[in-house]
């Protein structure tokens, strides 16, 4: 049995109860939504749409269904029946007793037409990840406070190269994390896979080429912490943009990838505007790929692939704590690149590069240096940090600093 891990999100969540009728949590299937709802309310009334018995009576009488004189109700799998969601609607507009609601789902209820008006003001969404490596060492989630700070230890010991990307194949889905062999893991991660497409996919989607998304699964983890190039992706699986986005948008909706947008405040003419592409959990991408640790830890490209998106991952997870943070990326036509800004709402930005191996230098700097001389014109506070292997953090200039990227857990 999987450790039971207490995730940051349960205060948020027990917060988000005393002041709205409605509170959504949304995330990947396995990430712990059902465990975490159980923490927060124990003794709760559970209905899940995983159950057939449940199901059928949530689309035979859906008004019934969702009766709910007091106490908070918990709903597990709400994208399975979307007619909930105009009864949960009446009945919330007639009691404004907040808590009344807590919904888990595993797709992003806000792109289902049948949801996307009927709740508005009334509903707290939240976004529950994988676990961060911080969770499952029952760390305190304060790695962005202190990056805007530039204050971490000198010395963070414990995790070099070989031990970062061991984290990252093991990847954050509960069940995975709890399995010590790799070949073991890699059969649930595929395992995992194969049931989402074989089951949880047609709760969504009408997906009519099961083998075509099976491929564009391997392909899109191949472009994690990358730039998509669509039309080489539709010459690859014999699709048509349109079709080709329609699935790509129904893998994004299912959390098993996200797209970073650019940073775009700025009149600076030759700033690129496309979305970086990540997976969502870096265990799953490993094992679609069909990577082993020693090859990746000896091929450049892939090492810094992998750890890329083991750093969003880790980042968006803090990101997610706290609404006065916004995730970006930066890039220009010249292939100056910032893999990572993130935006306070005071507009103070924190830059960062990531490096998979155990040196850092002054260059590794420069694209940071730049864009404040020259985009922000030393007008707005900036913070720049390379996160790489190594163990020390180094000063490199005021508010420009190496930090070991266990920071993010240490």
């Amino acid at each position: 049995m999987a450790k039971e891990y207490i995730r940051w999100q349960k205060e948020s969540v027990k917060e988000a109860l005393k002041l709205r009728r409605v509170v959504v949590i949304s995330g990947a299937r396995q990430t712990g939504k059902t465990t975490l709802s159980r923490q927060v309310i124990p003794e709760g009334n559970y209905r899940s749409l995983d159950d057939t018995d449940m199901l059928e009576l949530a689309f035979l009488d859906p008004k019934g269904f969702i009766m709910n004189n007091s106490g908070t109700m918990v709903i597990d799998e709400i994208q399975k029946a979307p007619k909930l969601f105009p009864e949960i609607k009446q009945a919330v507009d007639k009691n404004n007793r907040p808590g009344q609601y807590l919904l888990t789902g595993s797709a992003n209820i806000l792109t289902l037409p049948a949801i996307s008006d009927s709740l508005a003001g009334r509903i707290k969404y939240m976004r529950l990840r994988p676990l961060s490596v911080g969770e499952t060492l029952g760390k305190k989630p304060v790695f962005l406070e202190r990056a805007f700070n530039s204050d971490f230890p000198d010395k963070i010991t414990g995790y070099n190269k070989t031990d970062i990307i061991d984290l990252a194949f093991r990847g954050g889905y509960p069940e995975a994390v709890a399995i010590d062999n790799p070949r073991n893991r890699k059969d649930w991660h595929i395992d995992y896979l194969r049931a989402i497409i074989n089951r949880d996919l047609k709760d969504i989607a009408n997906i009519r080429k099961q083998d075509a998304l099976q491929g564009l699964l391997g392909i899109l983890a191949a472009w994690s912490a990358k730039f998509m190039e669509i039309s080489q992706i539709t010459s690859a699986l014999s699709l048509n943009k349109i079709t080709l986005d329609s699935y790509i948008n129904t893998l994004v909706s299912m959390f098993m990838f996200e797209k970073v947008a650019p940073w775009l405040k700025t009149d600076y003419e030759r700033i690129g505007k496309r979305s970086k592409f990540y997976a969502t959990d870096t265990g799953i991408m490993a094992s679609v790929l069909g990577w082993n640790p020693k090859d990746v830890f000896m091929n450049e490209d892939r090492s810094g692939k992998l750890i890329e998106t083991f750093v969003f991952q880790e980042l968006a997870a803090h990101i997610d704590l706290d609404n006065k943070y916004n995730l970006f990326q930066y890039r220009d036509r010249t292939d100056r690149e910032i893999d990572f800004l993130v935006e306070r709402d005071d507009e103070a930005l924190l830059g960062i590069e990531v490096k998979s191996g155990h040196n850092v230098s002054g260059k590794d700097f420069a694209p940071q240096e730049w864009f404040v001389e020259n985009i922000l014109k030393n007008k707005q506070p900036y913070t720049g940090l390379v996160l790489y292997s190594g163990d020390r953090t180094i000063r490199y200039k005021e508010n420009m600093l190496a930090v070991p990227t266990a920071a993010f857990w240490s």
